[in-house]
């Protein structure tokens, strides 16, 4: 079981990105597998917020061809959406008491950090280093 976050679905749309095979490879693999793999909402809206954006994206994409490129990947059979649980307050409480110095923008990827825990998941695939703040996942970058 793994995750995948919003760097790797970001680069594998982007024309430019030098990671754009490795990642591209990554989601086809996952997509074509029987091995349960993950998004999240926040995810899924980060995705949708940068690769529609002009000032950020080389090439933006419009907001139906950022949407197509999603519905392809949830599309797949192995995949499914973390969401939140009962037991989230409970996951949050425990997170903080072992990370109590996490600020600012770190929150966004402690929400993906924090859904993996609550859901027994571990492994994440991503480009993003601060998921080594994290010691209980285990981070893989498919460009690496």
């Amino acid at each position: 079981m793994a995750v995948v976050d919003t760097n790797i679905l970001v680069c594998a749309v982007n024309v430019v990105s030098p990671f754009k095979k490795p990642c591209e490879d990554c989601l086809t693999t996952l997509r074509q597998g029987s091995v349960p793999w993950h998004t999240t909402w926040g995810v899924v809206y980060e995705f949708l917020r940068v690769t529609t954006h002009p000032r950020v994206f080389p090439t933006p994409l419009s907001a139906s061809e950022a949407w197509s490129f999603l519905r392809a990947l949830f599309d797949s059979p192995a995949f499914s959406m973390l969401t939140a649980t009962a037991r989230h307050p409970e996951v949050v409480s425990e997170f903080v008491r072992e990370i109590p110095h996490l600020t600012g923008n770190l929150w966004h990827d402690a929400e993906t950090a924090i859904l993996m825990r609550e859901h027994g998941i571990r492994r994440i695939y991503t480009r993003d280093v601060d998921f080594h703040r994290f010691p209980f996942l285990e981070v893989v970058d498919p460009a690496r």
